[in-house]
């Protein structure tokens, strides 16, 4: 383990960018990450490095990404369809089913070596979902978990009407982390009809706009959830 604890996010705004690109740029972020540990497991600790750790975000053009543990019956469009919609699909190497991702999503992907914070994926998980909820809160939208489903959801406690606002997939390796979450703020809906999100076929997804009743500046949005991010993580983010 690195002697030499880092506690910056390094932050980058990658705009509409398509999902392989961004998994590229993903990818190389979290093998050096992965790298540089390697590397220092065999260094004298005066000689370590400290590992960077990245936060990403974007938006993608419309996509329909799969899991590991999921399955292609879940998507209800086949190749002719998809490009009907102007849609693709990718297989992925993160954890979960099958979701959606498009315009007015806010996709944020931490590349965090887990050393530098607590070395625990589920508090991790449970920390991206509390910045999520918090996030949410700024909005009047009251947000949280449902036992054994993985996300954010809206009518959480009562489940007359349970709706998901947030998705999350993640990997990690060597405890460090790539994938993460998408939060539905202007997103058109209508996509999420072509398959059974992340599997479930008796809950519905929703988004900031359809909850609040008008479009949200996205901006907005995630400069709230960069300041939830650093206080949940107890980090700096240097943007």
């Amino acid at each position: 383990m690195n002697t030499k604890i880092n506690k910056s996010i390094l932050f980058r705004h990658l705009g509409l960018i398509s999902y392989a690109q961004a998994f590229e740029f993903q990818s190389e972020v979290f093998n050096t990450i992965v790298s540089t540990k390697i590397t220092n497991r065999d260094l004298d600790p005066q000689l370590q490095v400290a590992t960077s750790n990245y936060l990403i975000i974007c938006e993608h053009p419309h996509v329909f990404t799969l899991g590991r543990s999921g399955k292609q019956a879940n998507l209800l469009l086949n190749s002719l369809k998809l490009q009907e919609i102007s849609a693709e699909f990718h297989q992925s190497n993160r954890g979960g089913d099958i979701t959606y991702h498009g315009p007015g999503q806010m996709i944020a992907y931490p590349i965090l070596d887990l050393d530098n914070f607590f070395t625990d994926i589920h508090q991790y998980m449970r920390f991206l979902e509390e910045i999520v909820i918090q996030t949410l809160a700024n909005f009047g939208i009251i947000a949280g978990r449902i036992k054994g489903l993985t996300g954010v959801w809206l009518d959480y406690e009562h489940q007359h009407n349970p709706r998901k606002i947030c998705a999350f997939g993640v990997k990690t390796s060597r405890w460090v982390t790539m994938h993460g979450l998408a939060l539905n703020i202007n997103t058109d809906l209508d996509y999420f009809n072509h398959i059974i999100p992340c599997g479930i076929s008796d809950k519905s997804v929703t988004s900031i706009e359809k909850e609040i009743g008008k479009k949200i500046n996205v901006n907005e949005v995630e400069e709230i959830f960069l300041q939830k991010f650093e206080e949940i993580f107890q980090a700096t983010i240097e943007i």
